[in-house]
């Protein structure tokens, strides 16, 4: 008998079906080995596959997510998925097929059903009851690593020491160009006037 777990939030449903790992003695009700997987988004066409496309996609909406917190380019582009934005509400999803000839699935979705997604996600990798390789942004390519990130964090780094020196120089500029020399003898010409 296979187990079958699901979690929903608000609109969205993910249902993970597998059976226990006997062999590290684990309960009758856990799922170690995935079997499959189905994600079902009111009025979209259900998205299922087997366990090797689930961590992926996985990834890629963690990793969608993360640009977008960041406000780096919303893109993410793999051989099984991609996802980009169209707007600040509107994200397109082509899932692609790992069998030939089968046309990609493509999906328009706003910010509340990428947020139940994820959510659904989430409770997948806090799950006690399901056993896998936790999903984890580590795993991000270096594209995106080290793309705008480190670019912005340079930037931080660079600009107070930048703008002192240059407000070092205008300062010593605007005192050289208001001191006058001859002025001072002036003054003590006045004073003391021989």
């Amino acid at each position: 008998m296979q187990n079958n777990l699901s979690f929903h939030q608000s609109s969205v449903s993910l249902e993970i079906v597998g059976l226990p790992d006997y062999s590290n003695d684990e309960n009758n009700d856990q799922i170690s080995i995935i079997s499959q997987w189905k994600l079902t988004i009111i009025d979209k066409p259900l998205i299922e596959g087997k366990f090797e496309h689930l961590l992926p996609i996985m990834n890629a909406f963690y990793i969608y997510s993360n640009l977008l917190i960041k406000n780096d380019i919303p893109l993410y582009e793999s051989k099984l998925i991609d996802i980009k934005a169209e707007n600040l509400h509107i994200h397109t999803i082509v899932l692609k097929s790992s069998k030939t000839n089968v046309k990609p699935l493509i999906l328009k979705i706003g910010n509340s059903l990428l947020s139940d997604i994820i959510n659904c996600f989430d409770q997948l990798n806090e799950s006690p009851k399901v056993r896998i390789k936790k999903t984890d942004l580590h795993n991000i390519p270096k594209k995106f690593r080290f793309g705008l990130n480190n670019k912005v964090k340079f930037f931080n780094f660079i600009m107070p020491p930048f703008i002192a020196i240059c407000s070092l120089i205008l300062l010593s500029y605007s005192l050289i160009y208001f001191y006058n020399p001859n002025q001072n003898n002036e003054k003590k010409e006045l004073i003391n006037p021989e």
